[in-house]
């Protein structure tokens, strides 16, 4: 979380009490830092709408007078900041980013979040698995449903560095076009095929469970043993993959092959 000296108008919503808490709570375990942090988080979120709209304008003139001089404002997101408030003005959620590490992932790379951790997806397209679930709580940065004080309280607010969210895949030793991020739940799993476009055909091999595929590049006809005939498919295309079911995918176009299948591995 960032100081409050570096944000003023962050800190002005926390609350001095709030802020002297975390403060001191660093010097204890982690569980009081987490207590301190929902503390913090609870004060910011349940603002009055009117003082956080005040604060974040004046936040916001700040950095632009800053970015007008020429000065680098990266130290306190200030580019994220003005970019949010540009897409959501006066949403309390551009305070949010304070509370957050800010993560980006290049191509192949993969997070993996536990449940009840915040996160917000802020540009960029990304394949998302995650388990079944009967609930998404949102706060900000959003048109939909908001419920801050359900938010505030089912939140983990145990602190880690971005790093240590970063989620490996694993290469198959059977399969040198797959990918495997297997992460450590046995809700799901997902795996990444790019097979270059000199292959005319490709098979994605049965598992126990079933599965679903999603094409994000490349032009192909599937078949299976099942299917009562090809399938074509093309990007954006998704494919149901039954129990013990393999599906043979035959480029019709010579380019390269990106698909993701998501299932679960029994």
């Amino acid at each position: 979380m960032r100081p409050g000296s570096e944000v003023p108008e962050f800190h002005f919503l926390i609350g001095d009490n709030a802020a002297t808490q975390l403060k001191q709570s660093l010097n204890r375990d982690s569980q009081a830092v987490a207590s301190a942090l929902q503390s913090c988080f609870s004060h910011l979120m349940k603002s009055e709408k009117k003082v956080v709209v005040e604060q974040l304008n004046l936040l916001v003139k700040r950095i632009s007078q800053q970015v007008a001089a020429g000065n680098n404002v990266e130290d306190v997101c200030g580019g994220l900041l003005l970019q949010l408030h540009r897409q959501y003005p006066g949403d309390i959620g551009c305070f949010a980013i304070y509370f957050l590490n800010l993560l980006t992932l290049k191509p192949g790379e993969a997070m993996f979040l536990e449940a009840n951790v915040p996160h917000a997806y802020l540009s960029g397209d990304c394949v998302e698995c995650m388990a079944c679930s009967d609930n998404t709580v949102r706060a900000g940065l959003t048109p939909k449903f908001i419920d801050v004080p359900t938010l505030c309280e089912m939140l983990s607010y145990t602190p880690s560095p971005s790093k240590d969210r970063l989620f490996p895949p694993t290469r198959s030793q059977e399969d040198p076009y797959l990918s495997i991020y297997d992460p450590p739940v046995p809700d799901f799993t997902v795996m990444k095929m790019e097979v270059p476009g000199s292959v005319p055909e490709y098979e994605v091999v049965a598992l126990d469970s079933a599965s679903i595929l999603l094409m994000v590049q490349g032009t192909v006809t599937a078949s299976s043993p099942t299917a009562q005939g090809a399938i074509p498919l093309q990007r954006g295309g998704v494919l149901f993959m039954g129990a013990n079911e393999s599906v043979s995918l035959k480029l019709t176009v010579p380019e390269d092959l990106l698909v993701f299948r998501a299932c679960c591995l029994l």
